[in-house]
């Protein structure tokens, strides 16, 4: 069949390959570094419980036959060592159902990873690595020509998660419509990063600017996805360029970098790829498979795509256990105040007026006002992100909080770890309370005068002291005190 491959496609698919196996890099290897203090055996949330009462169908998944600490450091290793052979190009030397398995491995195993994640793995990039790294499985390699039907089934993907997002923002909050958004955005998302404080203090105008031109990229550029060449090109572009613009202006762990690798592979490359190699007809059984496949994804489309004509649009839900076709968005609102918990630590026996408390220190969320929040992206820091929403309302923190406190009062080390800043290095303190503060980017006169970057109010308690030993609540889990 000649229309089955684009053979001007081969560096496109070559580019997008290479990037995603980045991509598995990093959210394997965060995985494996933070499993045992969120959902080990004895973390906050552990798995062990998630799989007494979850039934496979619903998750299917590696860990249904078997969990250990120890498998899932082998899970998460193992993705990371086949993300490394598929960025140095092992895939190029086999023959293509060889290269095919190994591309089904990461996605196999990171599936599996997300399936027993809980709340630490509910975010959209989770359900847009998968879904990407689903299609990548396709796409062979230099044994035969691109595949016309994925190349455009990653088009329409990278439509979903742009267009969804626009919807969402039109559809949500009010600043959105009125271009004020942005007024508010760079101080209050998640986790700030180091040029937060300076896109925030940019003119009203110039917010302006960014909001328009978001909702250009998001709502009106989509569609020239699917126009021909060179115009399909131009759109890819801009969406790099805005998506590069959100990787300066916050951590948003790898949404951004994976929607530029879904936009490189609808750049045609040819103009400075030169001519392709030479490339074999594919053969029948790849074509039957890739025409399921695509069959497959357009059948799963349909709740997606109904979905983003809905006026109730939901954000970042996948419709399949196996999230193999989902619906994307950010951002529907947008906080107008910023605020943090604080989590604090004293060492006195006997709490009194003049008890010192010595605070925490995450590694990307803020709190010591004096620090600049640094980059971490993409590389993912899931606690950090979770404090964010714990602060928006203690009812996101219900879970894992009280384990979470429980665990700092035990010493436990695999959660000091995920931590910037342990303030008892000695030892456990004797009592740790959690305090709510509003923060806000200093000014530049502030700046110049005190040396920080933020300033920061308190507003209420989170949660009153709790002291050593922890009280246990009648299930055996987590402090009496609860948020």
């Amino acid at each position: 069949m000649e229309w089955f491959t684009a053979d001007g496609y081969w560096l496109s698919r070559l580019v997008f390959q290479r990037a995603l196996a980045v991509v598995y890099l990093v959210a394997f290897t965060a995985a494996a570094l933070q499993f045992r203090a969120l959902i080990g055996s004895r973390g906050m949330l552990p798995v062990p419980d998630l799989l007494r009462r979850t039934p496979w169908r619903a998750a299917p998944g590696l860990f249904h036959l078997h969990y250990s600490d120890r498998f899932f450091a082998l899970v998460a290793w193992a993705g990371a060592a086949v993300s490394l052979a598929l960025l140095a190009g092992l895939d190029a030397y086999l023959p293509l159902g060889a290269a095919m398995a190994l591309w089904a491995v990461p996605w196999v195993l990171y599936l599996s990873i997300v399936q027993v994640g809980q709340v630490w793995y509910g975010f959209g990039w989770e359900s847009l690595l998968l879904e990407t790294g689903f299609l990548a499985v396709f796409l062979g390699n230099g044994d035969t020509a691109a595949p016309v039907l994925v190349l455009w089934l990653l088009r329409w993907l990278l439509f979903r998660v742009e267009f969804g997002a626009g919807l969402i923002k039109i559809r949500g909050d009010e600043c959105w419509r009125k271009l004020t958004c942005l007024d508010f955005h760079h101080e209050t998302q998640p986790m700030p990063g180091p040029l937060s404080w300076f896109f925030h203090h940019l003119p009203r105008p110039a917010h302006r600017v960014e909001t328009a031109a978001n909702h250009v990229t998001q709502l009106v550029v989509p569609f020239l996805l699917f126009t021909p060449q060179p115009v399909a090109s131009v759109a890819a572009g801009l969406m790099v360029v805005t998506q590069l613009w959100l990787v300066l202006s916050g951590n948003f762990a790898w949404l951004n970098w994976l929607t530029i690798v879904l936009a490189l592979a609808a750049v045609d490359w040819s103009l400075i790829a030169g001519p392709p190699p030479e490339q074999p007809e594919p053969p029948l059984w790849y074509e039957v498979v890739v025409i399921a496949v695509t069959a497959l994804v357009l059948v799963l489309s349909y709740r997606p795509a109904r979905n983003l004509l809905s006026r109730r649009q939901a954000m970042n839900r996948s419709y399949d256990p196996l999230h193999l076709v989902n619906t994307y968005g950010a951002f529907g609102s947008i906080s107008r105040m910023r605020l943090e918990v604080v989590v604090e630590g004293t060492d006195d026996a006997v709490i009194h007026e003049g008890t010192r408390w010595l605070e925490y220190g995450f590694r990307g969320k803020p709190g010591d006002p004096r620090r600049l929040p640094r980059q971490f992206a993409p590389y993912h820091l899931r606690l950090d992100w979770m404090m964010w929403f714990a602060a928006l309302s203690p009812a996101y923190a219900r879970s894992w909080f009280g384990p979470f406190v429980e665990r700092l009062l035990r010493d436990d080390r695999d959660t000091l770890r995920l931590l910037g800043h342990n303030p008892f290095p000695d030892g456990p303190p004797a009592h740790i309370r959690a305090r709510v503060y509003h923060y806000r980017f200093t000014d530049p006169r502030e700046l110049r005068a005190t040396g920080c970057w933020w300033d920061r109010t308190y507003v209420r308690d989170f949660m009153r002291p709790v002291a050593r030993p922890v009280p246990l609540r009648p299930d055996g889990h987590g402090p009496g005190k609860r948020p």
